[in-house]
């Protein structure tokens, strides 16, 4: 959600300061989602080492008090330097929270997807909550509310979270934990670096379709309405619908093979990116929700991934690899949206998107077989 704020308020915010065009604002981004990938690595590392608890306490402090600085910038600089700072405590989440939720799961795809519906759910507040503050109590309030409300949540957890008996990196490895072989020969190195590929290009269609879709679904329906109430209540329902295929993908992930299903969600993906890219109206709004949920739904194999053949001990710091490599690189959409979409306009990113489907679906082929695991 907090990530999202930016992004659905930057035209108010472009108003304020002075700015035409809210696609040159865009780049002032860019920092917060660089540190939210590069992050994830030292975040990992210190979630193993030092523990998870006392780090998800660290992220709900930094995330609250970024925001309150976030909305108390005076400048499009000061902004940028807000937003990387949320940026930065952002990071913890993936590479510590994720394996705090399973430790000791006995259905792993199940919940990674109720964790993937719940942080897609964020996206729809993040719409719904900016555009409503947005039109009511300004920009400013769409940052310094939702700072608040994360403060209070730390108290929560602190008061909520039983403290751990021990850090995962000094508590004993599961038996064949970190060491389990692929069936197919495949080196645990080899197959974190093909999903890290693949991570890699769904970051990048994830950051340009959350970053662009105010915006886009404002351009596609620009004859219908304007009001950013209307727009965030909009694309509130687009993501809470969407989100609902990380559910469906991650009870699937506890029976079928990983691989068939992956390469199944980036056909879908990439045949609904290149649809939308030649829509408008009502007919983009409805297929918005399904390329949507195709991006949402690729979002979970790589959890999977881990969840399946990393021991826990050492699971956020191999986490944090992936995520500062994937989400680092991906970051650069943040920063060529907006010079994109001024320069090429939507239809076009719409369908650069769809070719990175394609990218996505050769490197997903690479993965090996496997069989569906246990129900």
């Amino acid at each position: 959600m907090f990530l999202m704020i930016f992004a659905t308020a930057v035209t108010a915010i472009a108003s304020e300061f002075g700015i035409a065009r809210w696609e040159d604002l865009m780049p002032f981004g860019v920092a917060a989602f660089f540190l939210f990938g590069i992050g994830s690595m030292p975040a990992g590392r210190l979630g193993d080492l030092w523990g998870r608890r006392p780090m998800m306490l660290v992220f709900f402090v930094g995330m609250g008090v970024s925001a309150l600085l976030a909305g108390m910038a005076q400048s499009p600089m000061q902004l940028a330097l807000a937003l990387a700072l949320l940026g930065a405590f952002a990071s913890i989440y993936h590479p510590v929270g994720i394996p705090m939720l399973l430790q000791g799961a006995r259905r792993p795809g199940w919940v990674i997807g109720v964790n993937g519906l719940s942080g897609n759910l964020g996206l729809a507040a993040a719409a719904i909550v900016t555009g409503f503050l947005v039109k009511h109590l300004g920009w400013r309030a769409a940052f310094m509310l939702p700072g608040a409300v994360c403060l209070a949540c730390a108290l929560l957890f602190a008061w909520l979270v039983p403290a751990e008996a021990a850090a995962p990196a000094r508590k004993k490895a599961a038996p064949g934990g970190a060491s389990v072989p692929n069936p197919h020969g495949m080196s645990l190195r080899k197959l974190l670096f093909i999903m890290t590929l693949a991570a890699t290009s769904n970051g990048l269609l994830f950051n340009l379709s959350t970053n662009a879709n105010y915006e886009l679904l404002a351009d596609r329906l620009i004859t219908y309405t304007r009001d950013p109430a209307v727009l965030g209540g909009l694309l509130a329902g687009v993501y809470a619908v969407s989100a609902l295929s990380q559910l469906v993908v991650g009870r699937m992930l506890d029976r079928w093979p990983l691989k068939r299903l992956f390469l199944s969600v980036i056909v879908f993906q990439g045949l609904c990116l290149a649809l939308a890219s030649q829509l408008s109206g009502w007919w983009f709004f409805a297929i918005q929700f399904l390329f949507m949920a195709a991006i949402f739904g690729a979002i979970p194999f790589s959890d999977a991934l881990i969840a399946r053949y990393v021991d826990d001990s050492v699971r956020s710091r191999v986490s944090g690899m992936r995520l500062a490599v994937s989400l680092g690189a991906s970051s650069l959409a943040v920063w060529a949206l907006g010079p994109l979409v001024k320069q090429m306009g939507f239809s076009v990113l719409l369908a650069m998107m769809a070719v990175v489907s394609v990218l996505t679906f050769s490197v997903a082929t690479r993965l090996p077989g496997t069989p569906s695991p246990q129900a």
